[in-house]
């Protein structure tokens, strides 16, 4: 019209793949692209309008959506574009994780199958971050990596990693560090389950079978347990100390040291004699009370 050159019409395909336009009437876009559905309405129009130009823009696709939720900025229905997306894209739209790529997992449902995998797995390997479907499900949960300190430290507790990696130094000092008082610093024992080969190297494969004749099992992965044990008066396990990796669930032991145990048996055996004392220092006052 004189009062606007142009006009615009948001559009919603019906279930049939139609959609009514005026002056154009019903126009079948299932099957086709914008530019073929950009010259089917052209082509009506140029009965009806003076040189009329037509611009179609998919906005969104009721059909080609992904569901994420979890521990993201937005959980949402995320609409795909007509260019393939990714894991990491979409997860974009849904407002980005809402943890450390180190302690994110991001679950993808797709039909009947469910597979699992790190964040940051899916940064360093390209090829994890594949592409959506229409219909897919996306759950994005934070599991902290933790380990547990016990035994003669400041607190027997269950402490995150906070951080990508960490060795058995930094836990210890994480936990707050050893007790200066009751600690033996030659007992550090860092207790995991390891894979097989693992343990077999470390053992001896005559030993390892010793082992599991006298009933050593494994875990539901198939993991073998095992010690390590930290002399940290001995430099050499400082500078271990500083490379062994701490994994997720480790359980780190500060054990006591020797003396701790002398202590307790001398405040034992001197408690009754302190007893004994105020009952003399009791008999003394009554008698002088009586005299």
């Amino acid at each position: 019209t004189t009062e606007s050159k142009q006009t615009s019409i948001d559009l919603v395909v019906q279930p049939d793949g139609k959609a009514a336009i005026p002056y154009v009437g019903s126009v079948r876009f299932a099957g086709l692209t914008l530019e073929q559905a950009r010259q089917a309405i052209l082509e009506a129009l140029k009965q009806k309008a003076v040189e009329p130009d037509v611009i179609v823009t998919s906005t969104s696709t009721a059909s080609r959506i992904v569901t994420v939720s979890g521990a993201v900025g937005r959980p949402s229905v995320v609409p795909l574009n007509l260019v393939s997306e990714t894991i990491n894209e979409v997860i974009a739209k849904a407002g980005g994780p809402a943890a450390q790529p180190y302690e994110t997992y991001v679950t993808l449902v797709r039909g009947k199958k469910t597979g699992t995998v790190l964040l940051k797995s899916i940064i360093a390997n390209p090829s994890e971050n594949i592409h959506v479907k229409p219909g897919d499900q996306i759950f994005v949960t934070r599991d902290p990596r933790t380990f547990t300190i016990l035994g003669q430290v400041r607190a027997n507790q269950r402490v995150e990693f906070g951080a990508n990696d960490l060795n058995l130094l930094e836990a210890v000092a994480l936990a707050g560090g050893g007790s200066d008082r009751t600690v033996d610093a030659k007992g550090y024992f860092v207790f995991r389950y390891e894979e097989p080969d693992i343990v077999m190297s470390l053992l001896g494969q005559e030993r390892f079978h010793q082992m599991l004749s006298k009933g050593m099992k494994a875990d539901s992965v198939g993991r073998y347990p095992i010690v390590y044990r930290f002399n940290m008066t001995n430099p050499d396990s400082l500078i271990v100390g500083q490379t062994f990796p701490i994994k997720n669930r480790d359980v780190i032991y500060a054990s006591r040291h020797p003396s701790v145990d002398i202590t307790k048996f001398l405040d034992f055996v001197a408690r009754p004699i302190g007893i004994a004392n105020s009952g003399v220092a009791i008999a003394d006052n009554l008698d002088d009370l009586r005299n």
